[in-house]
């Protein structure tokens, strides 16, 4: 036992050679964390710099934002004290941005809609790459390794940025389902600062009937101003920007007499609320802007509803219509009836010709057959429907949730969550070229040129097939649905030309990419 233990006391003791080692040990450790530290800072630096001239707003706090998004990905591991220690990371992360944007508030403005007034009631996850498009959300992924945590205030509805291979870019929580998404636009003439994507405003809409909507940054996600509607009035779910981007018109419901409304903000006030006029209707959904950037085209869609209340409460005595107002005074221009009173008018697309394009939601009974997708243009009696296959508008199930029009390829795309399908419409011929199944689908936008070519180049590889002429030769359309799905759909480039020669199935490509979330109604390209 003695021996043992005088063992035992010798390897306690540590010799001077030990200690030394574990001293230079020490030392080069404690060098190489201020190396990379120091290493990391001069990186930073040199980087930020480097962003500055090329995006004036750059901040140093995209950084924390980027670290953020990365650290969120990692709560999806199973194991607990890694998910615990990553939301306290986040914490850090949102208390620090929360204090970076209160000093420079204190010392540089007295505008209340900051972005940190808004930091409790949103979350912003944000990855630095530019967007495309920007959809609502119906019901986001929650973190399953935190869904318990009292102090989590994430919610199902949200908002999200997509870049050009249709990856997620950013997602903000939203308190309420949204509807509608409206990006400002950009003049030609306009400076380089208002180009730039970070300088431009998103709006977002709360679903029908809302008391709310929101102005996002279009680069970043984060919520610049919520704005609440006025006394008696609530929103209708959509708005459109003026051409030149300082006015934001938005349709509106007065609670009391059950008139339509159209309110009129100034994106260049913080969207304070500045005139309203009548929109010489019932129950205004959609509206747009007319090319010659002087005429508001309005959807009426004819249905009564009160306060915070869906329910319709005049179907038998509608009277929807489509109307042509002056912006500037609100004054009635046209107004042009459809030939059921049941048939509201409820979305719109703008060819650049000026020819719009309308989609029809029936609330009649189900055993009445009625064109769904019109035509109109400004100085024409009626509406003109385009042509259905054996007159079967049943097909879509009496509803057209969005409408998008590619008016450079003369092609239209219509969508309807009920019919559980997406068509695509020649505009020259004003004929179906096919429709694809796509359950619960509703927003749609133009895919871009660089995007279309993507899309359609994966198509050809994922089918194998060799009978599409050259990808440049095409278009397509993104289509989002409930189940999580962005559907590239292109065209092939012969339907149109020979429609009869091409077999249905060889109409249309779709290449589709999922993400675990619900998309909601309406999808808006940049």
């Amino acid at each position: 036992m003695h021996s043992i233990d005088t063992k035992a006391a010798k390897k306690s003791q540590q010799s001077p050679e030990d200690k030394q080692s574990n001293n230079e040990l020490l030392a080069t450790s404690a060098l190489t964390m201020l190396s990379t530290i120091m290493g990391t800072v001069a990186f930073v630096g040199i980087h930020h710099r480097y962003r500055k001239q090329r995006q004036p707003d750059a901040r140093l706090q995209d950084y924390v934002v980027g670290i953020r998004s990365q650290l969120q990905s990692l709560t999806s591991t199973p194991t607990p004290q890694l998910a615990r220690f990553s939301y306290a990371c986040q914490q850090a992360a949102t208390a620090w941005q929360h204090a970076y944007h209160l000093s420079l508030d204190d010392r540089n403005n007295t505008n209340h809609h900051s972005v940190a007034d808004f930091s409790a009631a949103h979350t912003t996850t944000v990855l630095t790459r530019p967007i495309c498009w920007v959809s609502g959300v119906a019901s986001m992924p929650k973190n399953s390794a935190l869904a318990n945590d009292e102090q989590r205030a994430d919610n199902d509805f949200g908002v999200v940025g997509i870049d050009a291979d249709r990856q997620i870019v950013w997602q903000t929580t939203m308190p309420e389902r949204v509807h509608d998404i409206v990006v400002q636009p950009v003049l030609s003439d306009q400076d380089s600062t208002m180009k730039n994507h970070s300088s431009r405003d998103v709006v977002v809409m709360g679903r029908r009937p809302s008391e709310n909507f929101w102005v996002l940054d279009t680069a970043t996600g984060h919520v610049k101003f919520a704005i609440n509607a006025a006394n008696n009035r609530h929103f209708y779910g959509h708005a459109c920007y003026s051409l030149d981007g300082e006015l934001l018109y938005v349709t509106e419901n007065d609670t009391i007499s059950l008139d339509g409304k159209i309110g009129i903000y100034d994106a260049y006030d913080n969207y304070k609320k500045i005139a309203e006029y009548n929109s010489h209707g019932i129950g205004p959904h959609e509206l747009i802007m007319h090319p010659d950037g002087e005429t508001l085209v309005i959807a009426n869609g004819g249905i009564k509803t009160e306060q915070a209340s869906r329910e319709e409460l005049n179907l038998d005595s509608m009277c929807p219509s489509l109307v042509y107002v002056n912006r500037h005074t609100g004054a009635l221009l046209e107004q042009i009836m459809p030939e059921h009173n049941q048939m509201s008018v409820r979305h719109l697309a703008m060819h650049d010709d000026g020819t719009v394009m309308i989609g029809i939601q029936f609330q009649g009974e189900k055993h009445i057959n009625v064109p769904l997708v019109l035509t109109h243009k400004r100085g024409d009696t009626d509406f003109k429907p385009l042509i259905m296959p054996n007159n079967q508008w049943q097909r879509f199930h009496q509803y057209i949730a969005s409408v998008a029009v590619d008016s450079a390829r003369n092609l239209l795309c219509v969508t309807t969550p009920i019919g559980g399908c997406a068509a695509i419409y020649d505009l020259n011929t004003r004929t179906l070229i096919d429709d694809v199944s796509l359950p619960d689908c509703a927003g749609a936008a133009v895919l871009s040129n660089n995007n279309t070519e993507k899309a359609g180049a994966a198509v050809l590889s994922n089918n194998n097939t060799e009978k599409a002429e050259d990808n440049n030769e095409q278009s397509g359309f993104i289509v989002s649905d409930g189940q999580g799905q962005l559907a590239a759909l292109t065209v092939n480039s012969l339907a149109a030309a020979e429609l009869a020669t091409i077999d249905q199935g060889e109409r249309i490509f779709i290449n589709s990419k999922y993400h675990m979330m619900s998309f909601d109604n309406h999808l808006q390209a940049l």
